[in-house]
């Protein structure tokens, strides 16, 4: 049954007439009464006011058991959980006892109600009572009350919400993750797939070619469909070790075996395993090892994979001949080295994804693009593990950039 504002304070107004009922009982506990007029002893004013002159409150209790007076009232009245404000006041309104916001309370009378009682002793009969006492207790409207009782039931609400609301963005990120992942997985089936077939297909028929008696008959078609099973067996073989570096940089167990070596000898030697690549493309490579100090301390095995990545990346994405452009120069502490080539460029979004695992730019017209998506992830991670420094400029019809810095041996 819904209690009305009239009803509720009735309530209020019982338990506060008890209370000052039970304080005037405990207080005024003699009988203080008038000498009979006439016969007998004249007294003066003065002395009938001495007299007759009764206890007060504060001489009886202290503010926190009057205080404890009420709160019990208040709680077996069933008014468990509403909050109040009390002062005891003497006969001219001036306070003699109060609670710590009673007097912010007082004057907000919007918010909160008045309730007076006198507090008189238990026998009022023939009693004159000077300087008689007020109880006076602050309470909230019964708005302000359903509001203070429901507080804790907000908060509650609003906690559980916001649980709810991580639990579903943390259950819809995860299936867009694993989406994502899935569809990463099956590219990457899709392109190792396509990658292994190619060759295979390619020794399959160069085989089948020796297996005729007029090639193996002609000693230069026997050499030239041997060099084609040869360089496709080197072309699987490099799938494979790209396989098991991601494989090991998913464990990160990429273990260094650091050695002084001298960068520009290095980059000369890994060009030559191009040049037919770039003959076949018409391209070409320009140095310009300007650096005053190449001597790096670095793993010489994923170092030379690093640059063969960036090299290999370039012939990859360029458009018709390609032209790459590699120059060092040394600063105190690190090597520079950078790659330009005249490629097909990258967008700003592919810029900020291309050292993901697995990831793959979009291409546009060029469809002779294979791979894993796997070579500058690894060349991030092999940097990473020198504590050296890589960055990528692009513009997106217009080539790329890629600047790796590696650690100077100790001289």
């Amino acid at each position: 049954m819904e209690v009305t504002e009239s009803q509720l304070f009735t309530k209020h107004v019982t338990v506060v007439t008890n209370v000052a009922t039970d304080l005037g009982k405990n207080v005024y506990n003699r009988q203080l009464r008038l000498p009979r007029r006439g016969g007998g002893l004249t007294f003066s004013p003065d002395f009938h006011l001495h007299l007759l002159k009764p206890p007060t409150v504060d001489e009886k209790y202290s503010a926190q058991e009057v205080q404890a007076k009420i709160r019990t009232e208040f709680d077996e009245g069933g008014l468990k959980h509403v909050p109040f404000q009390f002062a005891v006041l003497n006969g001219n309104g001036d306070v003699e006892m109060d609670s710590k916001e009673f007097r912010s309370q007082f004057n907000d009378t919007t918010n909160y109600k008045r309730v007076i009682s006198a507090i008189v002793p238990e026998n009022s009969e023939d009693i004159e009572v000077l300087n008689l006492e007020n109880l006076v207790v602050m309470v909230p409207v019964l708005k302000k009350q359903v509001l203070s009782s429901l507080r804790w039931v907000f908060i509650g609400a609003i906690v559980f919400t916001l649980i709810i609301i991580a639990a579903f963005y943390i259950t819809v990120k995860s299936l867009l993750d694993q989406r994502k992942l899935s569809e990463i997985k099956s590219d990457f089936i899709n392109n190792m797939t396509h990658e292994f077939k190619t060759p295979l297909a390619t020794i399959s028929l160069a085989v089948d070619a020796l297996r005729n008696e007029k090639v193996r008959a002609d000693k230069e078609k026997a050499t030239y469909f041997s060099g084609i099973i040869k360089e496709e067996n080197v072309r699987m073989n490099k799938h494979v070790e790209t396989i098991l570096q991601a494989a090991l940089m998913e464990k990160q167990e990429l273990q260094l075996n650091l050695v002084s070596l001298h960068a520009h000898q290095l980059i000369t030697d890994i060009l030559d395993n191009y040049q037919l690549q770039l003959k076949d493309k018409e391209g070409e490579i320009i140095l310009h090892l300007n650096a005053t100090n190449d001597v790096i301390s670095v793993d010489e095995v994923h170092f030379t994979n690093l640059v063969s990545n960036l090299i290999d990346n370039a012939i990859k994405y360029s458009k018709d001949k390609p032209r790459i452009i590699i120059s060092t120069h040394c600063t105190k502490k690190f090597l520079a080295i950078r790659v330009d080539d005249n490629g097909i460029g990258m967008s700003k979004e592919t810029v900020k994804r291309v050292f993901e695992r697995f990831y793959r730019a979009h291409t546009g017209n060029i469809h002779n693009v294979k791979g894993f998506g796997l070579g500058m992830s690894y060349v991030k991670t092999v940097v990473d593990a020198h504590k050296g420094k890589i960055k990528v400029e692009s513009t997106l019809g217009k080539g790329s950039t890629f600047i790796v810095e590696m650690p100077l041996a100790e001289g």
